[in-house]
């Protein structure tokens, strides 16, 4: 359909410096778990954004020197000109679709432990690495100086690779917002003390910067509007104002990483506004800011209202790389939003290339060859479709084989699609997971070729009655009652009787009685949502884990302590480091993960969340058949999802998509790609 006018202003160019951006959708840079080491996966990707239609393409962290390693935290480098052929890989698929390329260059101070390096890391002064039992060595002015001469000679380099945006980065916690805090800057000398001393190491780079490549080059500065604990407002709009004649952007965030990256369980869209909004008048600039934006409306409220000149974006970007088209021919329906479940950080915090629940396609554009919009057509001759389960993994499966061509037929058993998608929205704060389901089920809605089937449990007879030659089994998993997990692998003495409740029955609408023990062995998100979702319903509730905090694993999503936070708010008990290890009358019986030392402790009821069985029993009953019987008609019988192997909503719709593209692929047409470097001889 056409475009609403309205939206007209989100399609204006942007003058930045001596380059102009074509429209106002800006991706600003965000780690990929890629890095330098696979260049061809990285660029490719970003490649997809610039043709999905964002103005501006950036680049994670960019380190300018040796002494600036982050590994294993994957990042890009600008050392040397092998590095500079590698980013031009990325320049030159952004320019290809009419984008700007923008690159991020770093230092990470005493941030960046140089394990791989082993270069001696620099700070204001002498402190701890975050994550290494080492400390850095304090500059002296000859380290100044030399640091200088690395961040000029890797703006050089980025002209040289074609960036047509080269941004000056004192934030985020690295060596030059380290020398602009005061807490952690304590030198005595002429980068010390005051805040214009503090500034200076700032100022001088960035005037550097400007003098090497400024004629050429878009100069972006990303600093924070506050300071560190949201506070020194003033004394930060100070700095931003003395700099605005050496700056052409803003990339404006806040001090508050987990307000600025925050999961949508605690952190809603836009919410940088009040602290951003009084940087455009200040410094007379275009200024580009976050707020996790997936809504049209909100996105062109942002610009008309005067409070960014371009729309910042990462994890939006990442979930749909064409959002910016799709806004632009009117195609509102067919935008795949994020959800704010920051999977998509994990896989950079786990040192892998990004990935995203919403969009399966990420980081495979390159290895994989597969692309966010576009899927091959199934053959004509390749009969009708079966997918039983109607949760994430089938609704992709649906969807994508609806797009390929194929007749497909999707039973649900229950009255109700989107499986475990559903049930989870419902729970405290995850209400935008729903958005997995909405989206499938849109596209789906609008397929000729795609008939759904809700209230339609199947049984194996009911399978081959349907006449379809492939069948995608899709029918979930169950959290286990009886306790087996991590922490132990065999049935824990006790987990039976009306008292122990799975996660399942509390989302079906169960409820225990008494004082509830919610016990997490899985580490990721659910056990501290039934914790917060009983306490807020009045239930005395102790949190009992195996891991070392409340849910520990999302520390690679960055909410974990927001998690651990929200329930002490909430008056819930937390017992860290302690198994389950029985339950009975007389209460919950923990085990001390490391001495072994066994307590009791009071509990009326509990609720183990610590694995889940796949219900894959339809799935092994046509795998017999199927082996036992000529004439099935089943030409390709497979599981996916939960039903396979139960894990994240992400893995499940992955699993769903490329069941759906590659079901009538030979084996040896779907090895992936490896990014790596290769010796020339042996």
């Amino acid at each position: 359909m056409p475009r609403d006018p309205r939206f007209d202003i989100l399609f204006e160019p942007v003058k930045i410096g001596p380059v102009t951006a074509p429209n106002r959708f800006y991706q600003v840079p965000h780690c990929t778990g890629m890095g330098y080491s696979a260049p061809r996966t990285l660029s490719a990707m970003r490649g997809i954004k610039a043709e999905g239609g964002w103005g501006v393409v950036n680049t994670e962290y960019c380190s300018i020197h040796p002494s600036s390693d982050d590994l294993p935290f994957p990042h890009t480098s600008l050392w040397d000109d092998d590095d500079v052929r590698n980013m031009a890989l990325m320049v030159d698929q952004v320019h290809a679709h009419g984008a700007l390329a923008g690159v991020e260059l770093w230092h990470g101070g005493f941030r960046s432990s140089n394990m791989n390096s082993r270069h001696v890391a620099f700070g204001p002064v002498s402190l701890p690495s975050v994550n290494d039992p080492l400390q850095c060595q304090k500059m002296d002015k000859s380290d100044i100086a030399d640091l200088r001469t690395w961040h000029r000679d890797a703006a050089l380099r980025a002209r040289q690779a074609g960036y047509n945006i080269v941004y000056v980065y004192p934030s985020h916690t690295y060596l030059m917002w380290q020398f602009l805090d005061p807490a952690i800057n304590t030198r005595t000398d002429e980068y010390g003390g005051s805040a214009a001393n503090r500034s200076r190491l700032f100022r001088e780079i960035l005037e550097d910067t400007k003098e090497a490549i400024g004629d050429t080059c878009a100069i972006a500065v990303r600093i924070e509007a506050d300071m560190e604990g949201g506070g020194g407002r003033e004394e930060r709009s100070e700095l931003i104002a003395s700099v605005s004649h050496l700056t052409d952007l803003f990339d404006l965030i806040v001090s508050d990483y987990g307000h600025e990256m925050g999961v949508s369980r605690f952190v809603k869209e836009a919410s940088l506004e009040g602290a951003v909004s009084h940087i455009r008048e200040l410094t007379g600039k275009p200024v580009v800011s976050v707020g996790r934006f997936t809504s049209p409306e909100t996105i062109l409220g942002q610009v008309k209202r005067g409070v960014l000149d371009l729309v910042g974006a990462a994890r939006p970007s990442i979930a749909d790389p064409f959002l910016p088209k799709k806004i632009r021919e009117g195609r509102f329906d067919e935008i795949r939003e994020c959800i704010g479940c920051n999977i998509c950080y994990s896989g950079d915090a786990r040192a892998v290339p990004i990935r995203c629940t919403q969009n399966p396609v990420m980081g495979e554009e390159w290895r994989r060859g597969w692309h966010p919009e576009n899927v091959p057509p199934a053959d004509a001759e390749c009969g009708p479709a079966l997918i039983i389960g109607g949760g994430p993994a089938g609704l992709e499966a649906a969807h994508i084989l609806g797009k390929r061509g194929v007749q497909v037929m999707l039973a649900e058993a229950t009255g109700e699609l989107g499986g475990r998608v559903t049930s989870e929205a419902k729970l405290p704060g995850l209400s935008e997971w729903a958005r997995v389901r909405d989206y499938r089920l849109q596209q789906i809605s609008t397929m000729m070729n795609v008939d759904v089937f809700p209230g339609s449990e199947m049984g194996v007879e009911d399978v081959l009655a349907t006449g379809a030659k492939h069948v995608f089994v899709a029918t979930g998993s169950s959290w286990r009652k009886d306790g087996r997990g991590r922490h132990s692998p065999r049935p824990v003495a006790g987990f039976t009787g009306t008292n122990v409740l799975t996660p399942d029955d509390i989302m079906n609408g169960l409820r225990p009685a008494g004082h509830v023990v919610v016990y997490d062995d899985e580490h990721y998100y659910m056990a501290s949502v039934l914790a917060e979702l009983l306490a807020k319903e009045g239930f005395q509730v102790t949190y009992v884990t195996t891991g070392g905090c409340v849910s520990s694993w999302s520390r690679y999503t960055g909410e974990q302590y927001q998690v651990h936070a929200n329930l002490i708010d909430l008056g819930v008990s937390i017992i860290v480091n302690q198994a389950v290890s029985g339950f009975s009358n007389a209460g919950a019986e923990l085990t001390c993960t490391y001495s072994g030392k066994t307590t009791i402790i009071e509990a009326d009821s509990l609720i183990p969340v610590t694995s889940r069985e796949p219900n894959d029993q339809l799935w092994a009953g046509l795998s017999e058949k199927v082996a036992s019987t000529s004439d099935t008609g089943i030409e390709s019988l497979v599981r996916i999802g939960d039903c396979k192997a139960p894990g994240i909503i992400a893995m499940a719709v992955y699993d769903g998509h490329k069941a759906a593209r590659e079901f009538d692929m030979a084996a040896q047409d779907i090895i992936p790609l490896r990014d790596r470097v290769v010796s020339s001889s042996l």
